[in-house]
């Protein structure tokens, strides 16, 4: 979409910009959610109003951030690069847990992160092999700076969004804090980019129809089930497991399009495979980790 060679039918969809791919997400998701929530389970609509700041707080930095940062460093570099620079993001988690000292900087730990990082490097063929020493190198990267600067920053407004969102899953149910967020991200982008301004763009039935599928299908779904792992999982346990994201991308790829799978990204693939069952494990011999308990609002 970005660069105008999805075809709709018979038709060649123009391309649509990453503000408006980011803003669509958001708001037409908080347009399905919220009469949905407001008709089977009104009471899920209630919250303090002292939260609400939090709400907006995470869907300003956390979904809007992420979002943005994200497609507009896949526009000054490549999806190779965006996604590994957004990868970084469990580093960021676990050093602040680690600051937080709401983890312990296990072995297990410390390894899964790391191994996580690197075998998306892999998988997305960033590295590349080579017949002599190191026998490895740095392969397909574009060094755009603002690109390089937005990824990063996609990285960690994405470790900001787990760390916040699993702290307001501890009051509230997943729904509230899904819609509420959404809320807040569309609040602000309607700032940013008004009614007005997105009318006299033009977009076709094609574009609409596109956003309302890339909505549902990249947002409303997937951030609905990961705020159900985010439940169960500590961020550190939940962002690693989170790294099959560029995995998955290369299966799909592979078997929709028929793109060819290299050796050193199935390697890649079997590295984030086994980071993310690696970081599952528990810690035998250590103390249960500190947890907080809040009653949910009903």
């Amino acid at each position: 979409m970005f660069t105008g060679r999805l075809s709709g039918g018979a038709l060649v969809l123009r391309a649509i910009d990453p503000l408006i791919l980011a803003q669509s997400r958001s708001t037409i998701s908080l347009l399905i959610l919220a009469p949905i929530l407001y008709f089977q389970n009104r009471s899920s609509l209630r919250v303090r109003g002292s939260h609400l700041a939090q709400f907006f707080l995470l869907g300003i930095v956390g979904l809007a951030g992420s979002n943005y940062f994200y497609y507009f460093a896949i526009e000054k570099t490549t999806v190779a690069t965006a996604i590994v620079l957004q990868y970084v993001a469990p580093v960021w988690v676990l050093l602040y847990m680690l600051a937080r000292r709401l983890q312990r900087p296990t072995a297990l730990r410390i390894s899964g992160v790391l191994l996580a990082v690197v075998g998306c490097a892999f998988a997305v063929g960033e590295v590349a092999a080579r017949g002599s020493f190191p026998w490895l190198a740095i392969s397909g990267v574009r060094f755009n700076p603002s690109g390089v600067v937005a990824a990063e920053l996609a990285a960690i407004t994405f470790a900001f969004y787990n760390v916040y969102a699993q702290h307001l899953l501890q009051i509230y149910q997943r729904w509230t804090v899904l819609v509420y967020s959404l809320l807040g991200a569309a609040v602000f982008w309607l700032i940013v980019n008004p009614p007005w301004k997105i009318v006299a763009q033009h977009y076709s039935g094609g574009q609409w129809l596109f956003m309302l599928v890339f909505a549902i299908g990249s947002m409303l779904i997937p951030f609905s089930l990961y705020f159900i792992g985010l439940q169960h999982l500590d961020p550190t346990r939940a962002i690693v497991t989170a790294c099959l994201e560029p995995v998955w991308a290369i299966l799909l790829t592979a078997i929709i399009l028929g793109e060819l799978v290299s050796p050193m990204q199935v390697v890649g693939i079997i590295v984030v495979l086994a980071a993310t069952v690696l970081i599952q494990r528990p810690d035998r011999k250590a103390p249960a980790e500190p947890t907080i308990a809040v009653e949910p609002i009903e």
